[in-house]
């Protein structure tokens, strides 16, 4: 049906569904529950719906065999729409009371040969053989294409699978391919990963928290990439979940929580305690939650869902929580692969994801449990160690692709306004958190305190001893003035009674008429004849 409503509404294919065990009614609210316009388009004669009736028990097998009645309601059905694709569901209806394998594949041929020379693709459905890939084994041999379908169940799950037996002229593949019939359709998803050949970004999209960008070399995560926060339960691996998704909706872009252990609402109640209101952008439409048990599906119908909700909503960053969770759907292989095709898928859309992830312990090299860590760009890894009777949260970046990250252990807190960063501890060579870390900084304050006490002291005995020193120094210089005084006054005195021995030999001699030197301070009174 999804053949032919597509064909009709996006390439311009009308199409004939001619059915055998549902009329038009039957057809039309069935397919209802799909987002087919089945009605518009048969109310457009874009599709005709037939319904041949054909009673099982009243068919007896007496003498030659043939299908021109129903060749006859087939061309009146494609003359009215001018059909280019056909479905006949189901064929074994026609054949049902017979046996001769001769008529069937004769007529089957001449069915096939028939819808060829139309010009029409055909659909042809039949049941599973217990042997065969139909009840009768013959269509698949006279078939151009050979499509089976299987619906099994594995431990209590059940997963819709398609195979291409064949098809001729095509290189087809060859393996079971999950899918999934939703409200949209049929969805198809490859087994195998896309590749690596998308494009890495140089972009950065900020972790929503300011001190946690400065550890990613102060700019955050690459756009595109994949980001693994694990932990043991309770490390706030949620949280920082929360503030990715909240960051992304302050940017005005799109945020996509696939939760796998909360509903909606819980999510909302609880990172209000945290001060997000996650509530504000889910009604901007920048936040889709998308909550389910991992138990609901199987992991390729989750895959295929997943896909589904990205294509339509579109979102820029995607946060899983907690993928551990898928471990109880599938083993460790099976989650790791079907994880690996939904990186490379959201890779390839250049969608930033964060994906959180459960832990058994603390240990600092504690794998995860998936073992995707590898797979992953940047692995952020959380821990609650003990220490003096408590226990503290810390982080590591474990690793960061493609940029010069941080390698120090910090301590972080849930506070009011989300996640706080703790400031580095550096005056010990351990690593202290929590109440040994406020311990030893008193500690470190009160040594810190009582050496600047002791260098006050230090300074005031240098600021005395300067003081003595200072006055000792002004006493010895009065001293000195006061004896310098004294000393200077002698050697005046010294000086004028030399003068006076002078002058008074100068006058001796002068009395005496003796040949002596004047006196220079007496010489002109000498020449003047005036000697006192």
């Amino acid at each position: 049906m999804e053949f032919l409503v597509r064909g009709a509404s996006q390439y311009g294919e009308p199409g004939v569904f001619i059915a055998f065990e549902e009329n038009e009614k039957d057809l039309l609210e069935n397919f209802s529950s799909l987002k087919f316009s089945l009605d518009s388009l048969v109310a457009e004669n874009k599709v005709a719906l037939d319904h041949i009736f054909v009673e099982r028990s009243e068919i007896e097998e007496t003498g030659e065999y043939d299908l021109e009645g129903l060749f006859i309601r087939l061309e009146m059905a494609i003359n009215q729409v001018n059909a280019k694709r056909v479905v006949l569901d189901t064929i074994e209806s026609l054949f049902s009371g017979f046996t001769d394998e001769t008529i069937l594949r004769a007529e089957l041929r001449r069915l096939f040969r028939w819808l060829k020379d139309k010009g029409v693709t055909a659909i042809i459905t039949a049941e599973r053989g217990s042997e065969t890939f139909s009840r009768h084994g013959l269509e698949e041999y006279v078939a151009d294409c050979v499509i089976v379908l299987d619906h099994r169940v594995e431990g209590q799950l059940s997963t819709r699978r398609l195979r291409v037996v064949k098809y001729r002229g095509s290189a087809h593949g060859q393996d079971e391919y999950p899918f999934l019939i939703h409200v949209n359709g049929i969805s198809l998803l490859p087994i195998t990963s896309l590749g690596l050949d998308h494009i890495a970004s140089s972009e950065r999209v900020s972790s929503g928290i300011d001190r946690m960008d400065a550890m990613l070399s102060d700019q955050g995560y690459y756009r595109g990439s994949t980001v693994l926060v694990s932990g043991a339960a309770g490390t706030g691996k949620s949280s920082f979940a929360a503030h990715f998704v909240n960051a992304a909706g302050n940017r005005g872009e799109r945020a996509l929580y696939l939760a796998f252990e909360e509903s909606e609402s819980q999510i909302v109640r609880n990172m209000k305690s945290i001060g997000f209101n996650l509530d504000k952008h889910v009604k901007k439409n920048l936040l889709m939650f998308h909550s389910v048990r991992p138990t609901m599906f199987g992991l390729e119908s989750h895959l295929t869902q997943f896909h589904r909700i990205i294509e339509e909503f579109k979102p820029d960053v995607i946060v899983m929580d907690p993928i551990s969770n898928l471990v109880a759907i599938g083993n460790t292989a099976e989650v790791k692969s079907m994880l690996v095709r939904l990186i490379d898928f959201m890779k390839s859309k250049q969608i930033t994801t964060l994906c959180t992830d459960l832990t058994s312990g603390g240990s600092i090299s504690q794998a995860t449990e998936i073992g995707i860590s590898s797979l992953t760009d940047t692995w952020i890894l959380l821990g609650t160690p003990e220490s003096s009777g408590e226990r503290n949260r810390t982080l590591n970046i474990v690793k960061s692709r493609g940029m010069e990250h941080s390698h120090q252990i910090r301590e972080f807190q849930l506070t009011g306004n989300g996640i706080q960063l703790i400031d580095v501890y550096v005056g010990s060579d351990q690593f202290v958190i929590g109440s040994a870390r406020v311990a030893q900084e008193a500690q470190d304050a009160a040594e810190a305190s009582a050496r600047k006490q002791k260098v006050l002291q230090m300074q005031a005995e240098l600021k005395r001893k300067r003081a003595l020193f200072e006055a000792e120094a002004a006493a010895l210089k009065a001293k000195f003035e006061y004896e310098q005084s004294d000393i200077q006054r002698i050697i005046e005195a010294a000086e004028i009674r030399e003068v006076q021995l002078e002058r008074e030999k100068a006058d001796l001699a002068i009395v005496r008429k003796a040949d002596a030197p004047v006196p220079p301070e007496l010489g002109n009174q000498t020449r003047k004849g005036k000697v006192s």
